[in-house]
């Protein structure tokens, strides 16, 4: 593609174009990107490409003569190529990631650049294809709006970037924002990237970036995603997920964890009686007896093995970690612990009612990890009732595999039987 750009400041508008991908691409032969000076094609001696308008106003005009002369000179050099002249002004349609994806299929693109308070309207009507505005607002020069058309459309030829997929992910190409990106440290000032990213799970991965790109797409730009029409199946079920997940908390301050205090006691149990509640909604018999209560959250307090996980400075969530030998596990059946080194077993942990599907459960599940490898330990076990179909998947997705079945220490009358999981801690690098 030849991008040629009529302006008043050649030399700034060349530098800048000629950085980075976009000289890569001309130094290659991708692309061929000229700025020609308009007033250079001035029929008079002081070079004058201004003047007054007709029936007064402010300011000066563009006058159509240099205009035109300096088209013509750029059509001679460059005949038989499918061209387009384009003029930046803030009265053309709104430039979009649709017009540079059109835009693509031409062979040179002339991007006009007026200054003062416009051109003359004729040479507009007579030689300007399609007037493009980058939004709502008025520049002093069309050479910045010029400088962002070339960058947009040439990103989007053959070579310039390394792969296609360097810009059908990206925001806009197909109606969304991009999703979320991330880079090392995995922590930083208290913020970590999410476990998704982490595991290896493409699949998973493709799922969580096209679901995060849902979400930042209603969040940012909820005119966009009024517009949406997926059809994709994968695509309408996240598109459902994001909506009746709108009303959840997000997790955007850093999330900590520490040993629980007292006074921090009424809102664990504020907490365990909202799962309680949701337990019990879906007929899980697990918690729906006095268990547990205050007392066991004491105890829990008196050893140093309940904590608090913190979304900035609000209680989020709970859990208890208790380290040495769990006696009901060592009875388990139709299967196995896989090591008899030592482990922390997972107790008593829930996420309150407003951070459910905020990713604060795997947070949570995080947090706990950190705790065992500060305790020396690097396996961690868990428990959890067979319809408890959510601590279930959180298991499974954070990395913790099924090992058997336990019975635990039950209230008269309520179901006893667990599923055991277990985690093998891997080494922070």
């Amino acid at each position: 593609m030849r991008i040629d750009i009529m302006t008043l400041f050649p030399d700034t508008v060349s530098a800048v174009l000629h950085e980075s991908i976009l000289g890569r691409a001309a130094k290659r032969g991708l692309i061929e990107i000229n700025c020609v000076q308009i007033r250079d094609y001035t029929e008079n001696k002081q070079n004058q490409v201004d003047d007054y308008p007709y029936g007064g106003g402010w300011g000066c005009v563009m006058m159509a003569q240099p205009l035109k002369s300096c088209l013509d000179a750029i059509k001679a050099d460059s005949e038989g190529m499918n061209r387009r002249v384009l003029y930046m002004s803030p009265q053309g349609r709104p430039y979009t990631q649709e017009t540079a994806k059109r835009l693509r299929n031409y062979d040179q693109l002339v991007l006009v650049c007026g200054h003062y308070e416009g051109v003359d309207e004729r040479f507009i009507e007579a030689c300007v294809d399609e007037e493009i505005s980058l939004g709502d607002f008025v520049l002093t020069g069309g050479e910045i709006a010029a400088m962002a058309v070339a960058d947009s459309v040439c990103r989007l030829l053959p070579g310039v970037l390394s792969d296609e997929a360097c810009y059908t992910g990206e925001s806009h190409w197909d109606g969304l924002l991009e999703y979320p990106q991330y880079t090392r440290p995995e922590t930083w000032e208290g913020r970590t990237v999410p476990q998704v990213l982490l595991e290896g799970n493409h699949a998973k991965v493709e799922l969580w970036r096209r679901k995060k790109q849902l979400e930042r797409t209603r969040d940012k730009r909820p005119d966009l995603f009024e517009k949406l029409n997926l059809t994709d199946e994968t695509d309408k079920k996240l598109h459902a997920e994001v909506l009746r997940e709108s009303g959840r908390v997000r997790l955007e301050r850093p999330v900590t964890y520490r040993e629980a205090r007292a006074d921090e006691l009424p809102r664990i149990l504020e907490i365990t009686d909202q799962a309680r509640a949701s337990l019990r909604r879906f007929h899980v018999d697990q918690w729906q007896g006095s268990y547990p209560d205050e007392a066991a959250f004491r105890a829990d307090l008196a050893r140093g093995e309940c904590f608090v996980v913190l979304h900035g400075d609000e209680i989020a969530a709970f859990f208890t970690l208790k380290g040495g030998v769990e006696e009901t596990y060592a009875s388990i059946t139709d299967g196995k612990w896989s090591s008899d080194a030592p482990y922390c077993t997972l107790h008593r942990c829930a996420v309150a009612q407003e951070y459910r599907s905020s990713g604060m459960a795997e947070a949570m599940l995080r947090c706990a990890e950190a705790q065992t490898r500060k305790n020396g330990v690097k396996y961690l076990r868990a428990d959890t009732h067979r319809k408890n179909k959510p601590m279930q998947r959180l298991l499974r997705d954070g990395g913790f595999r099924y090992r058997g079945n336990i019975e635990v220490h039950a209230e008269p009358g309520h179901d006893a039987a667990r599923q055991a999981y277990e985690k093998m801690l891997k080494e922070k690098k």
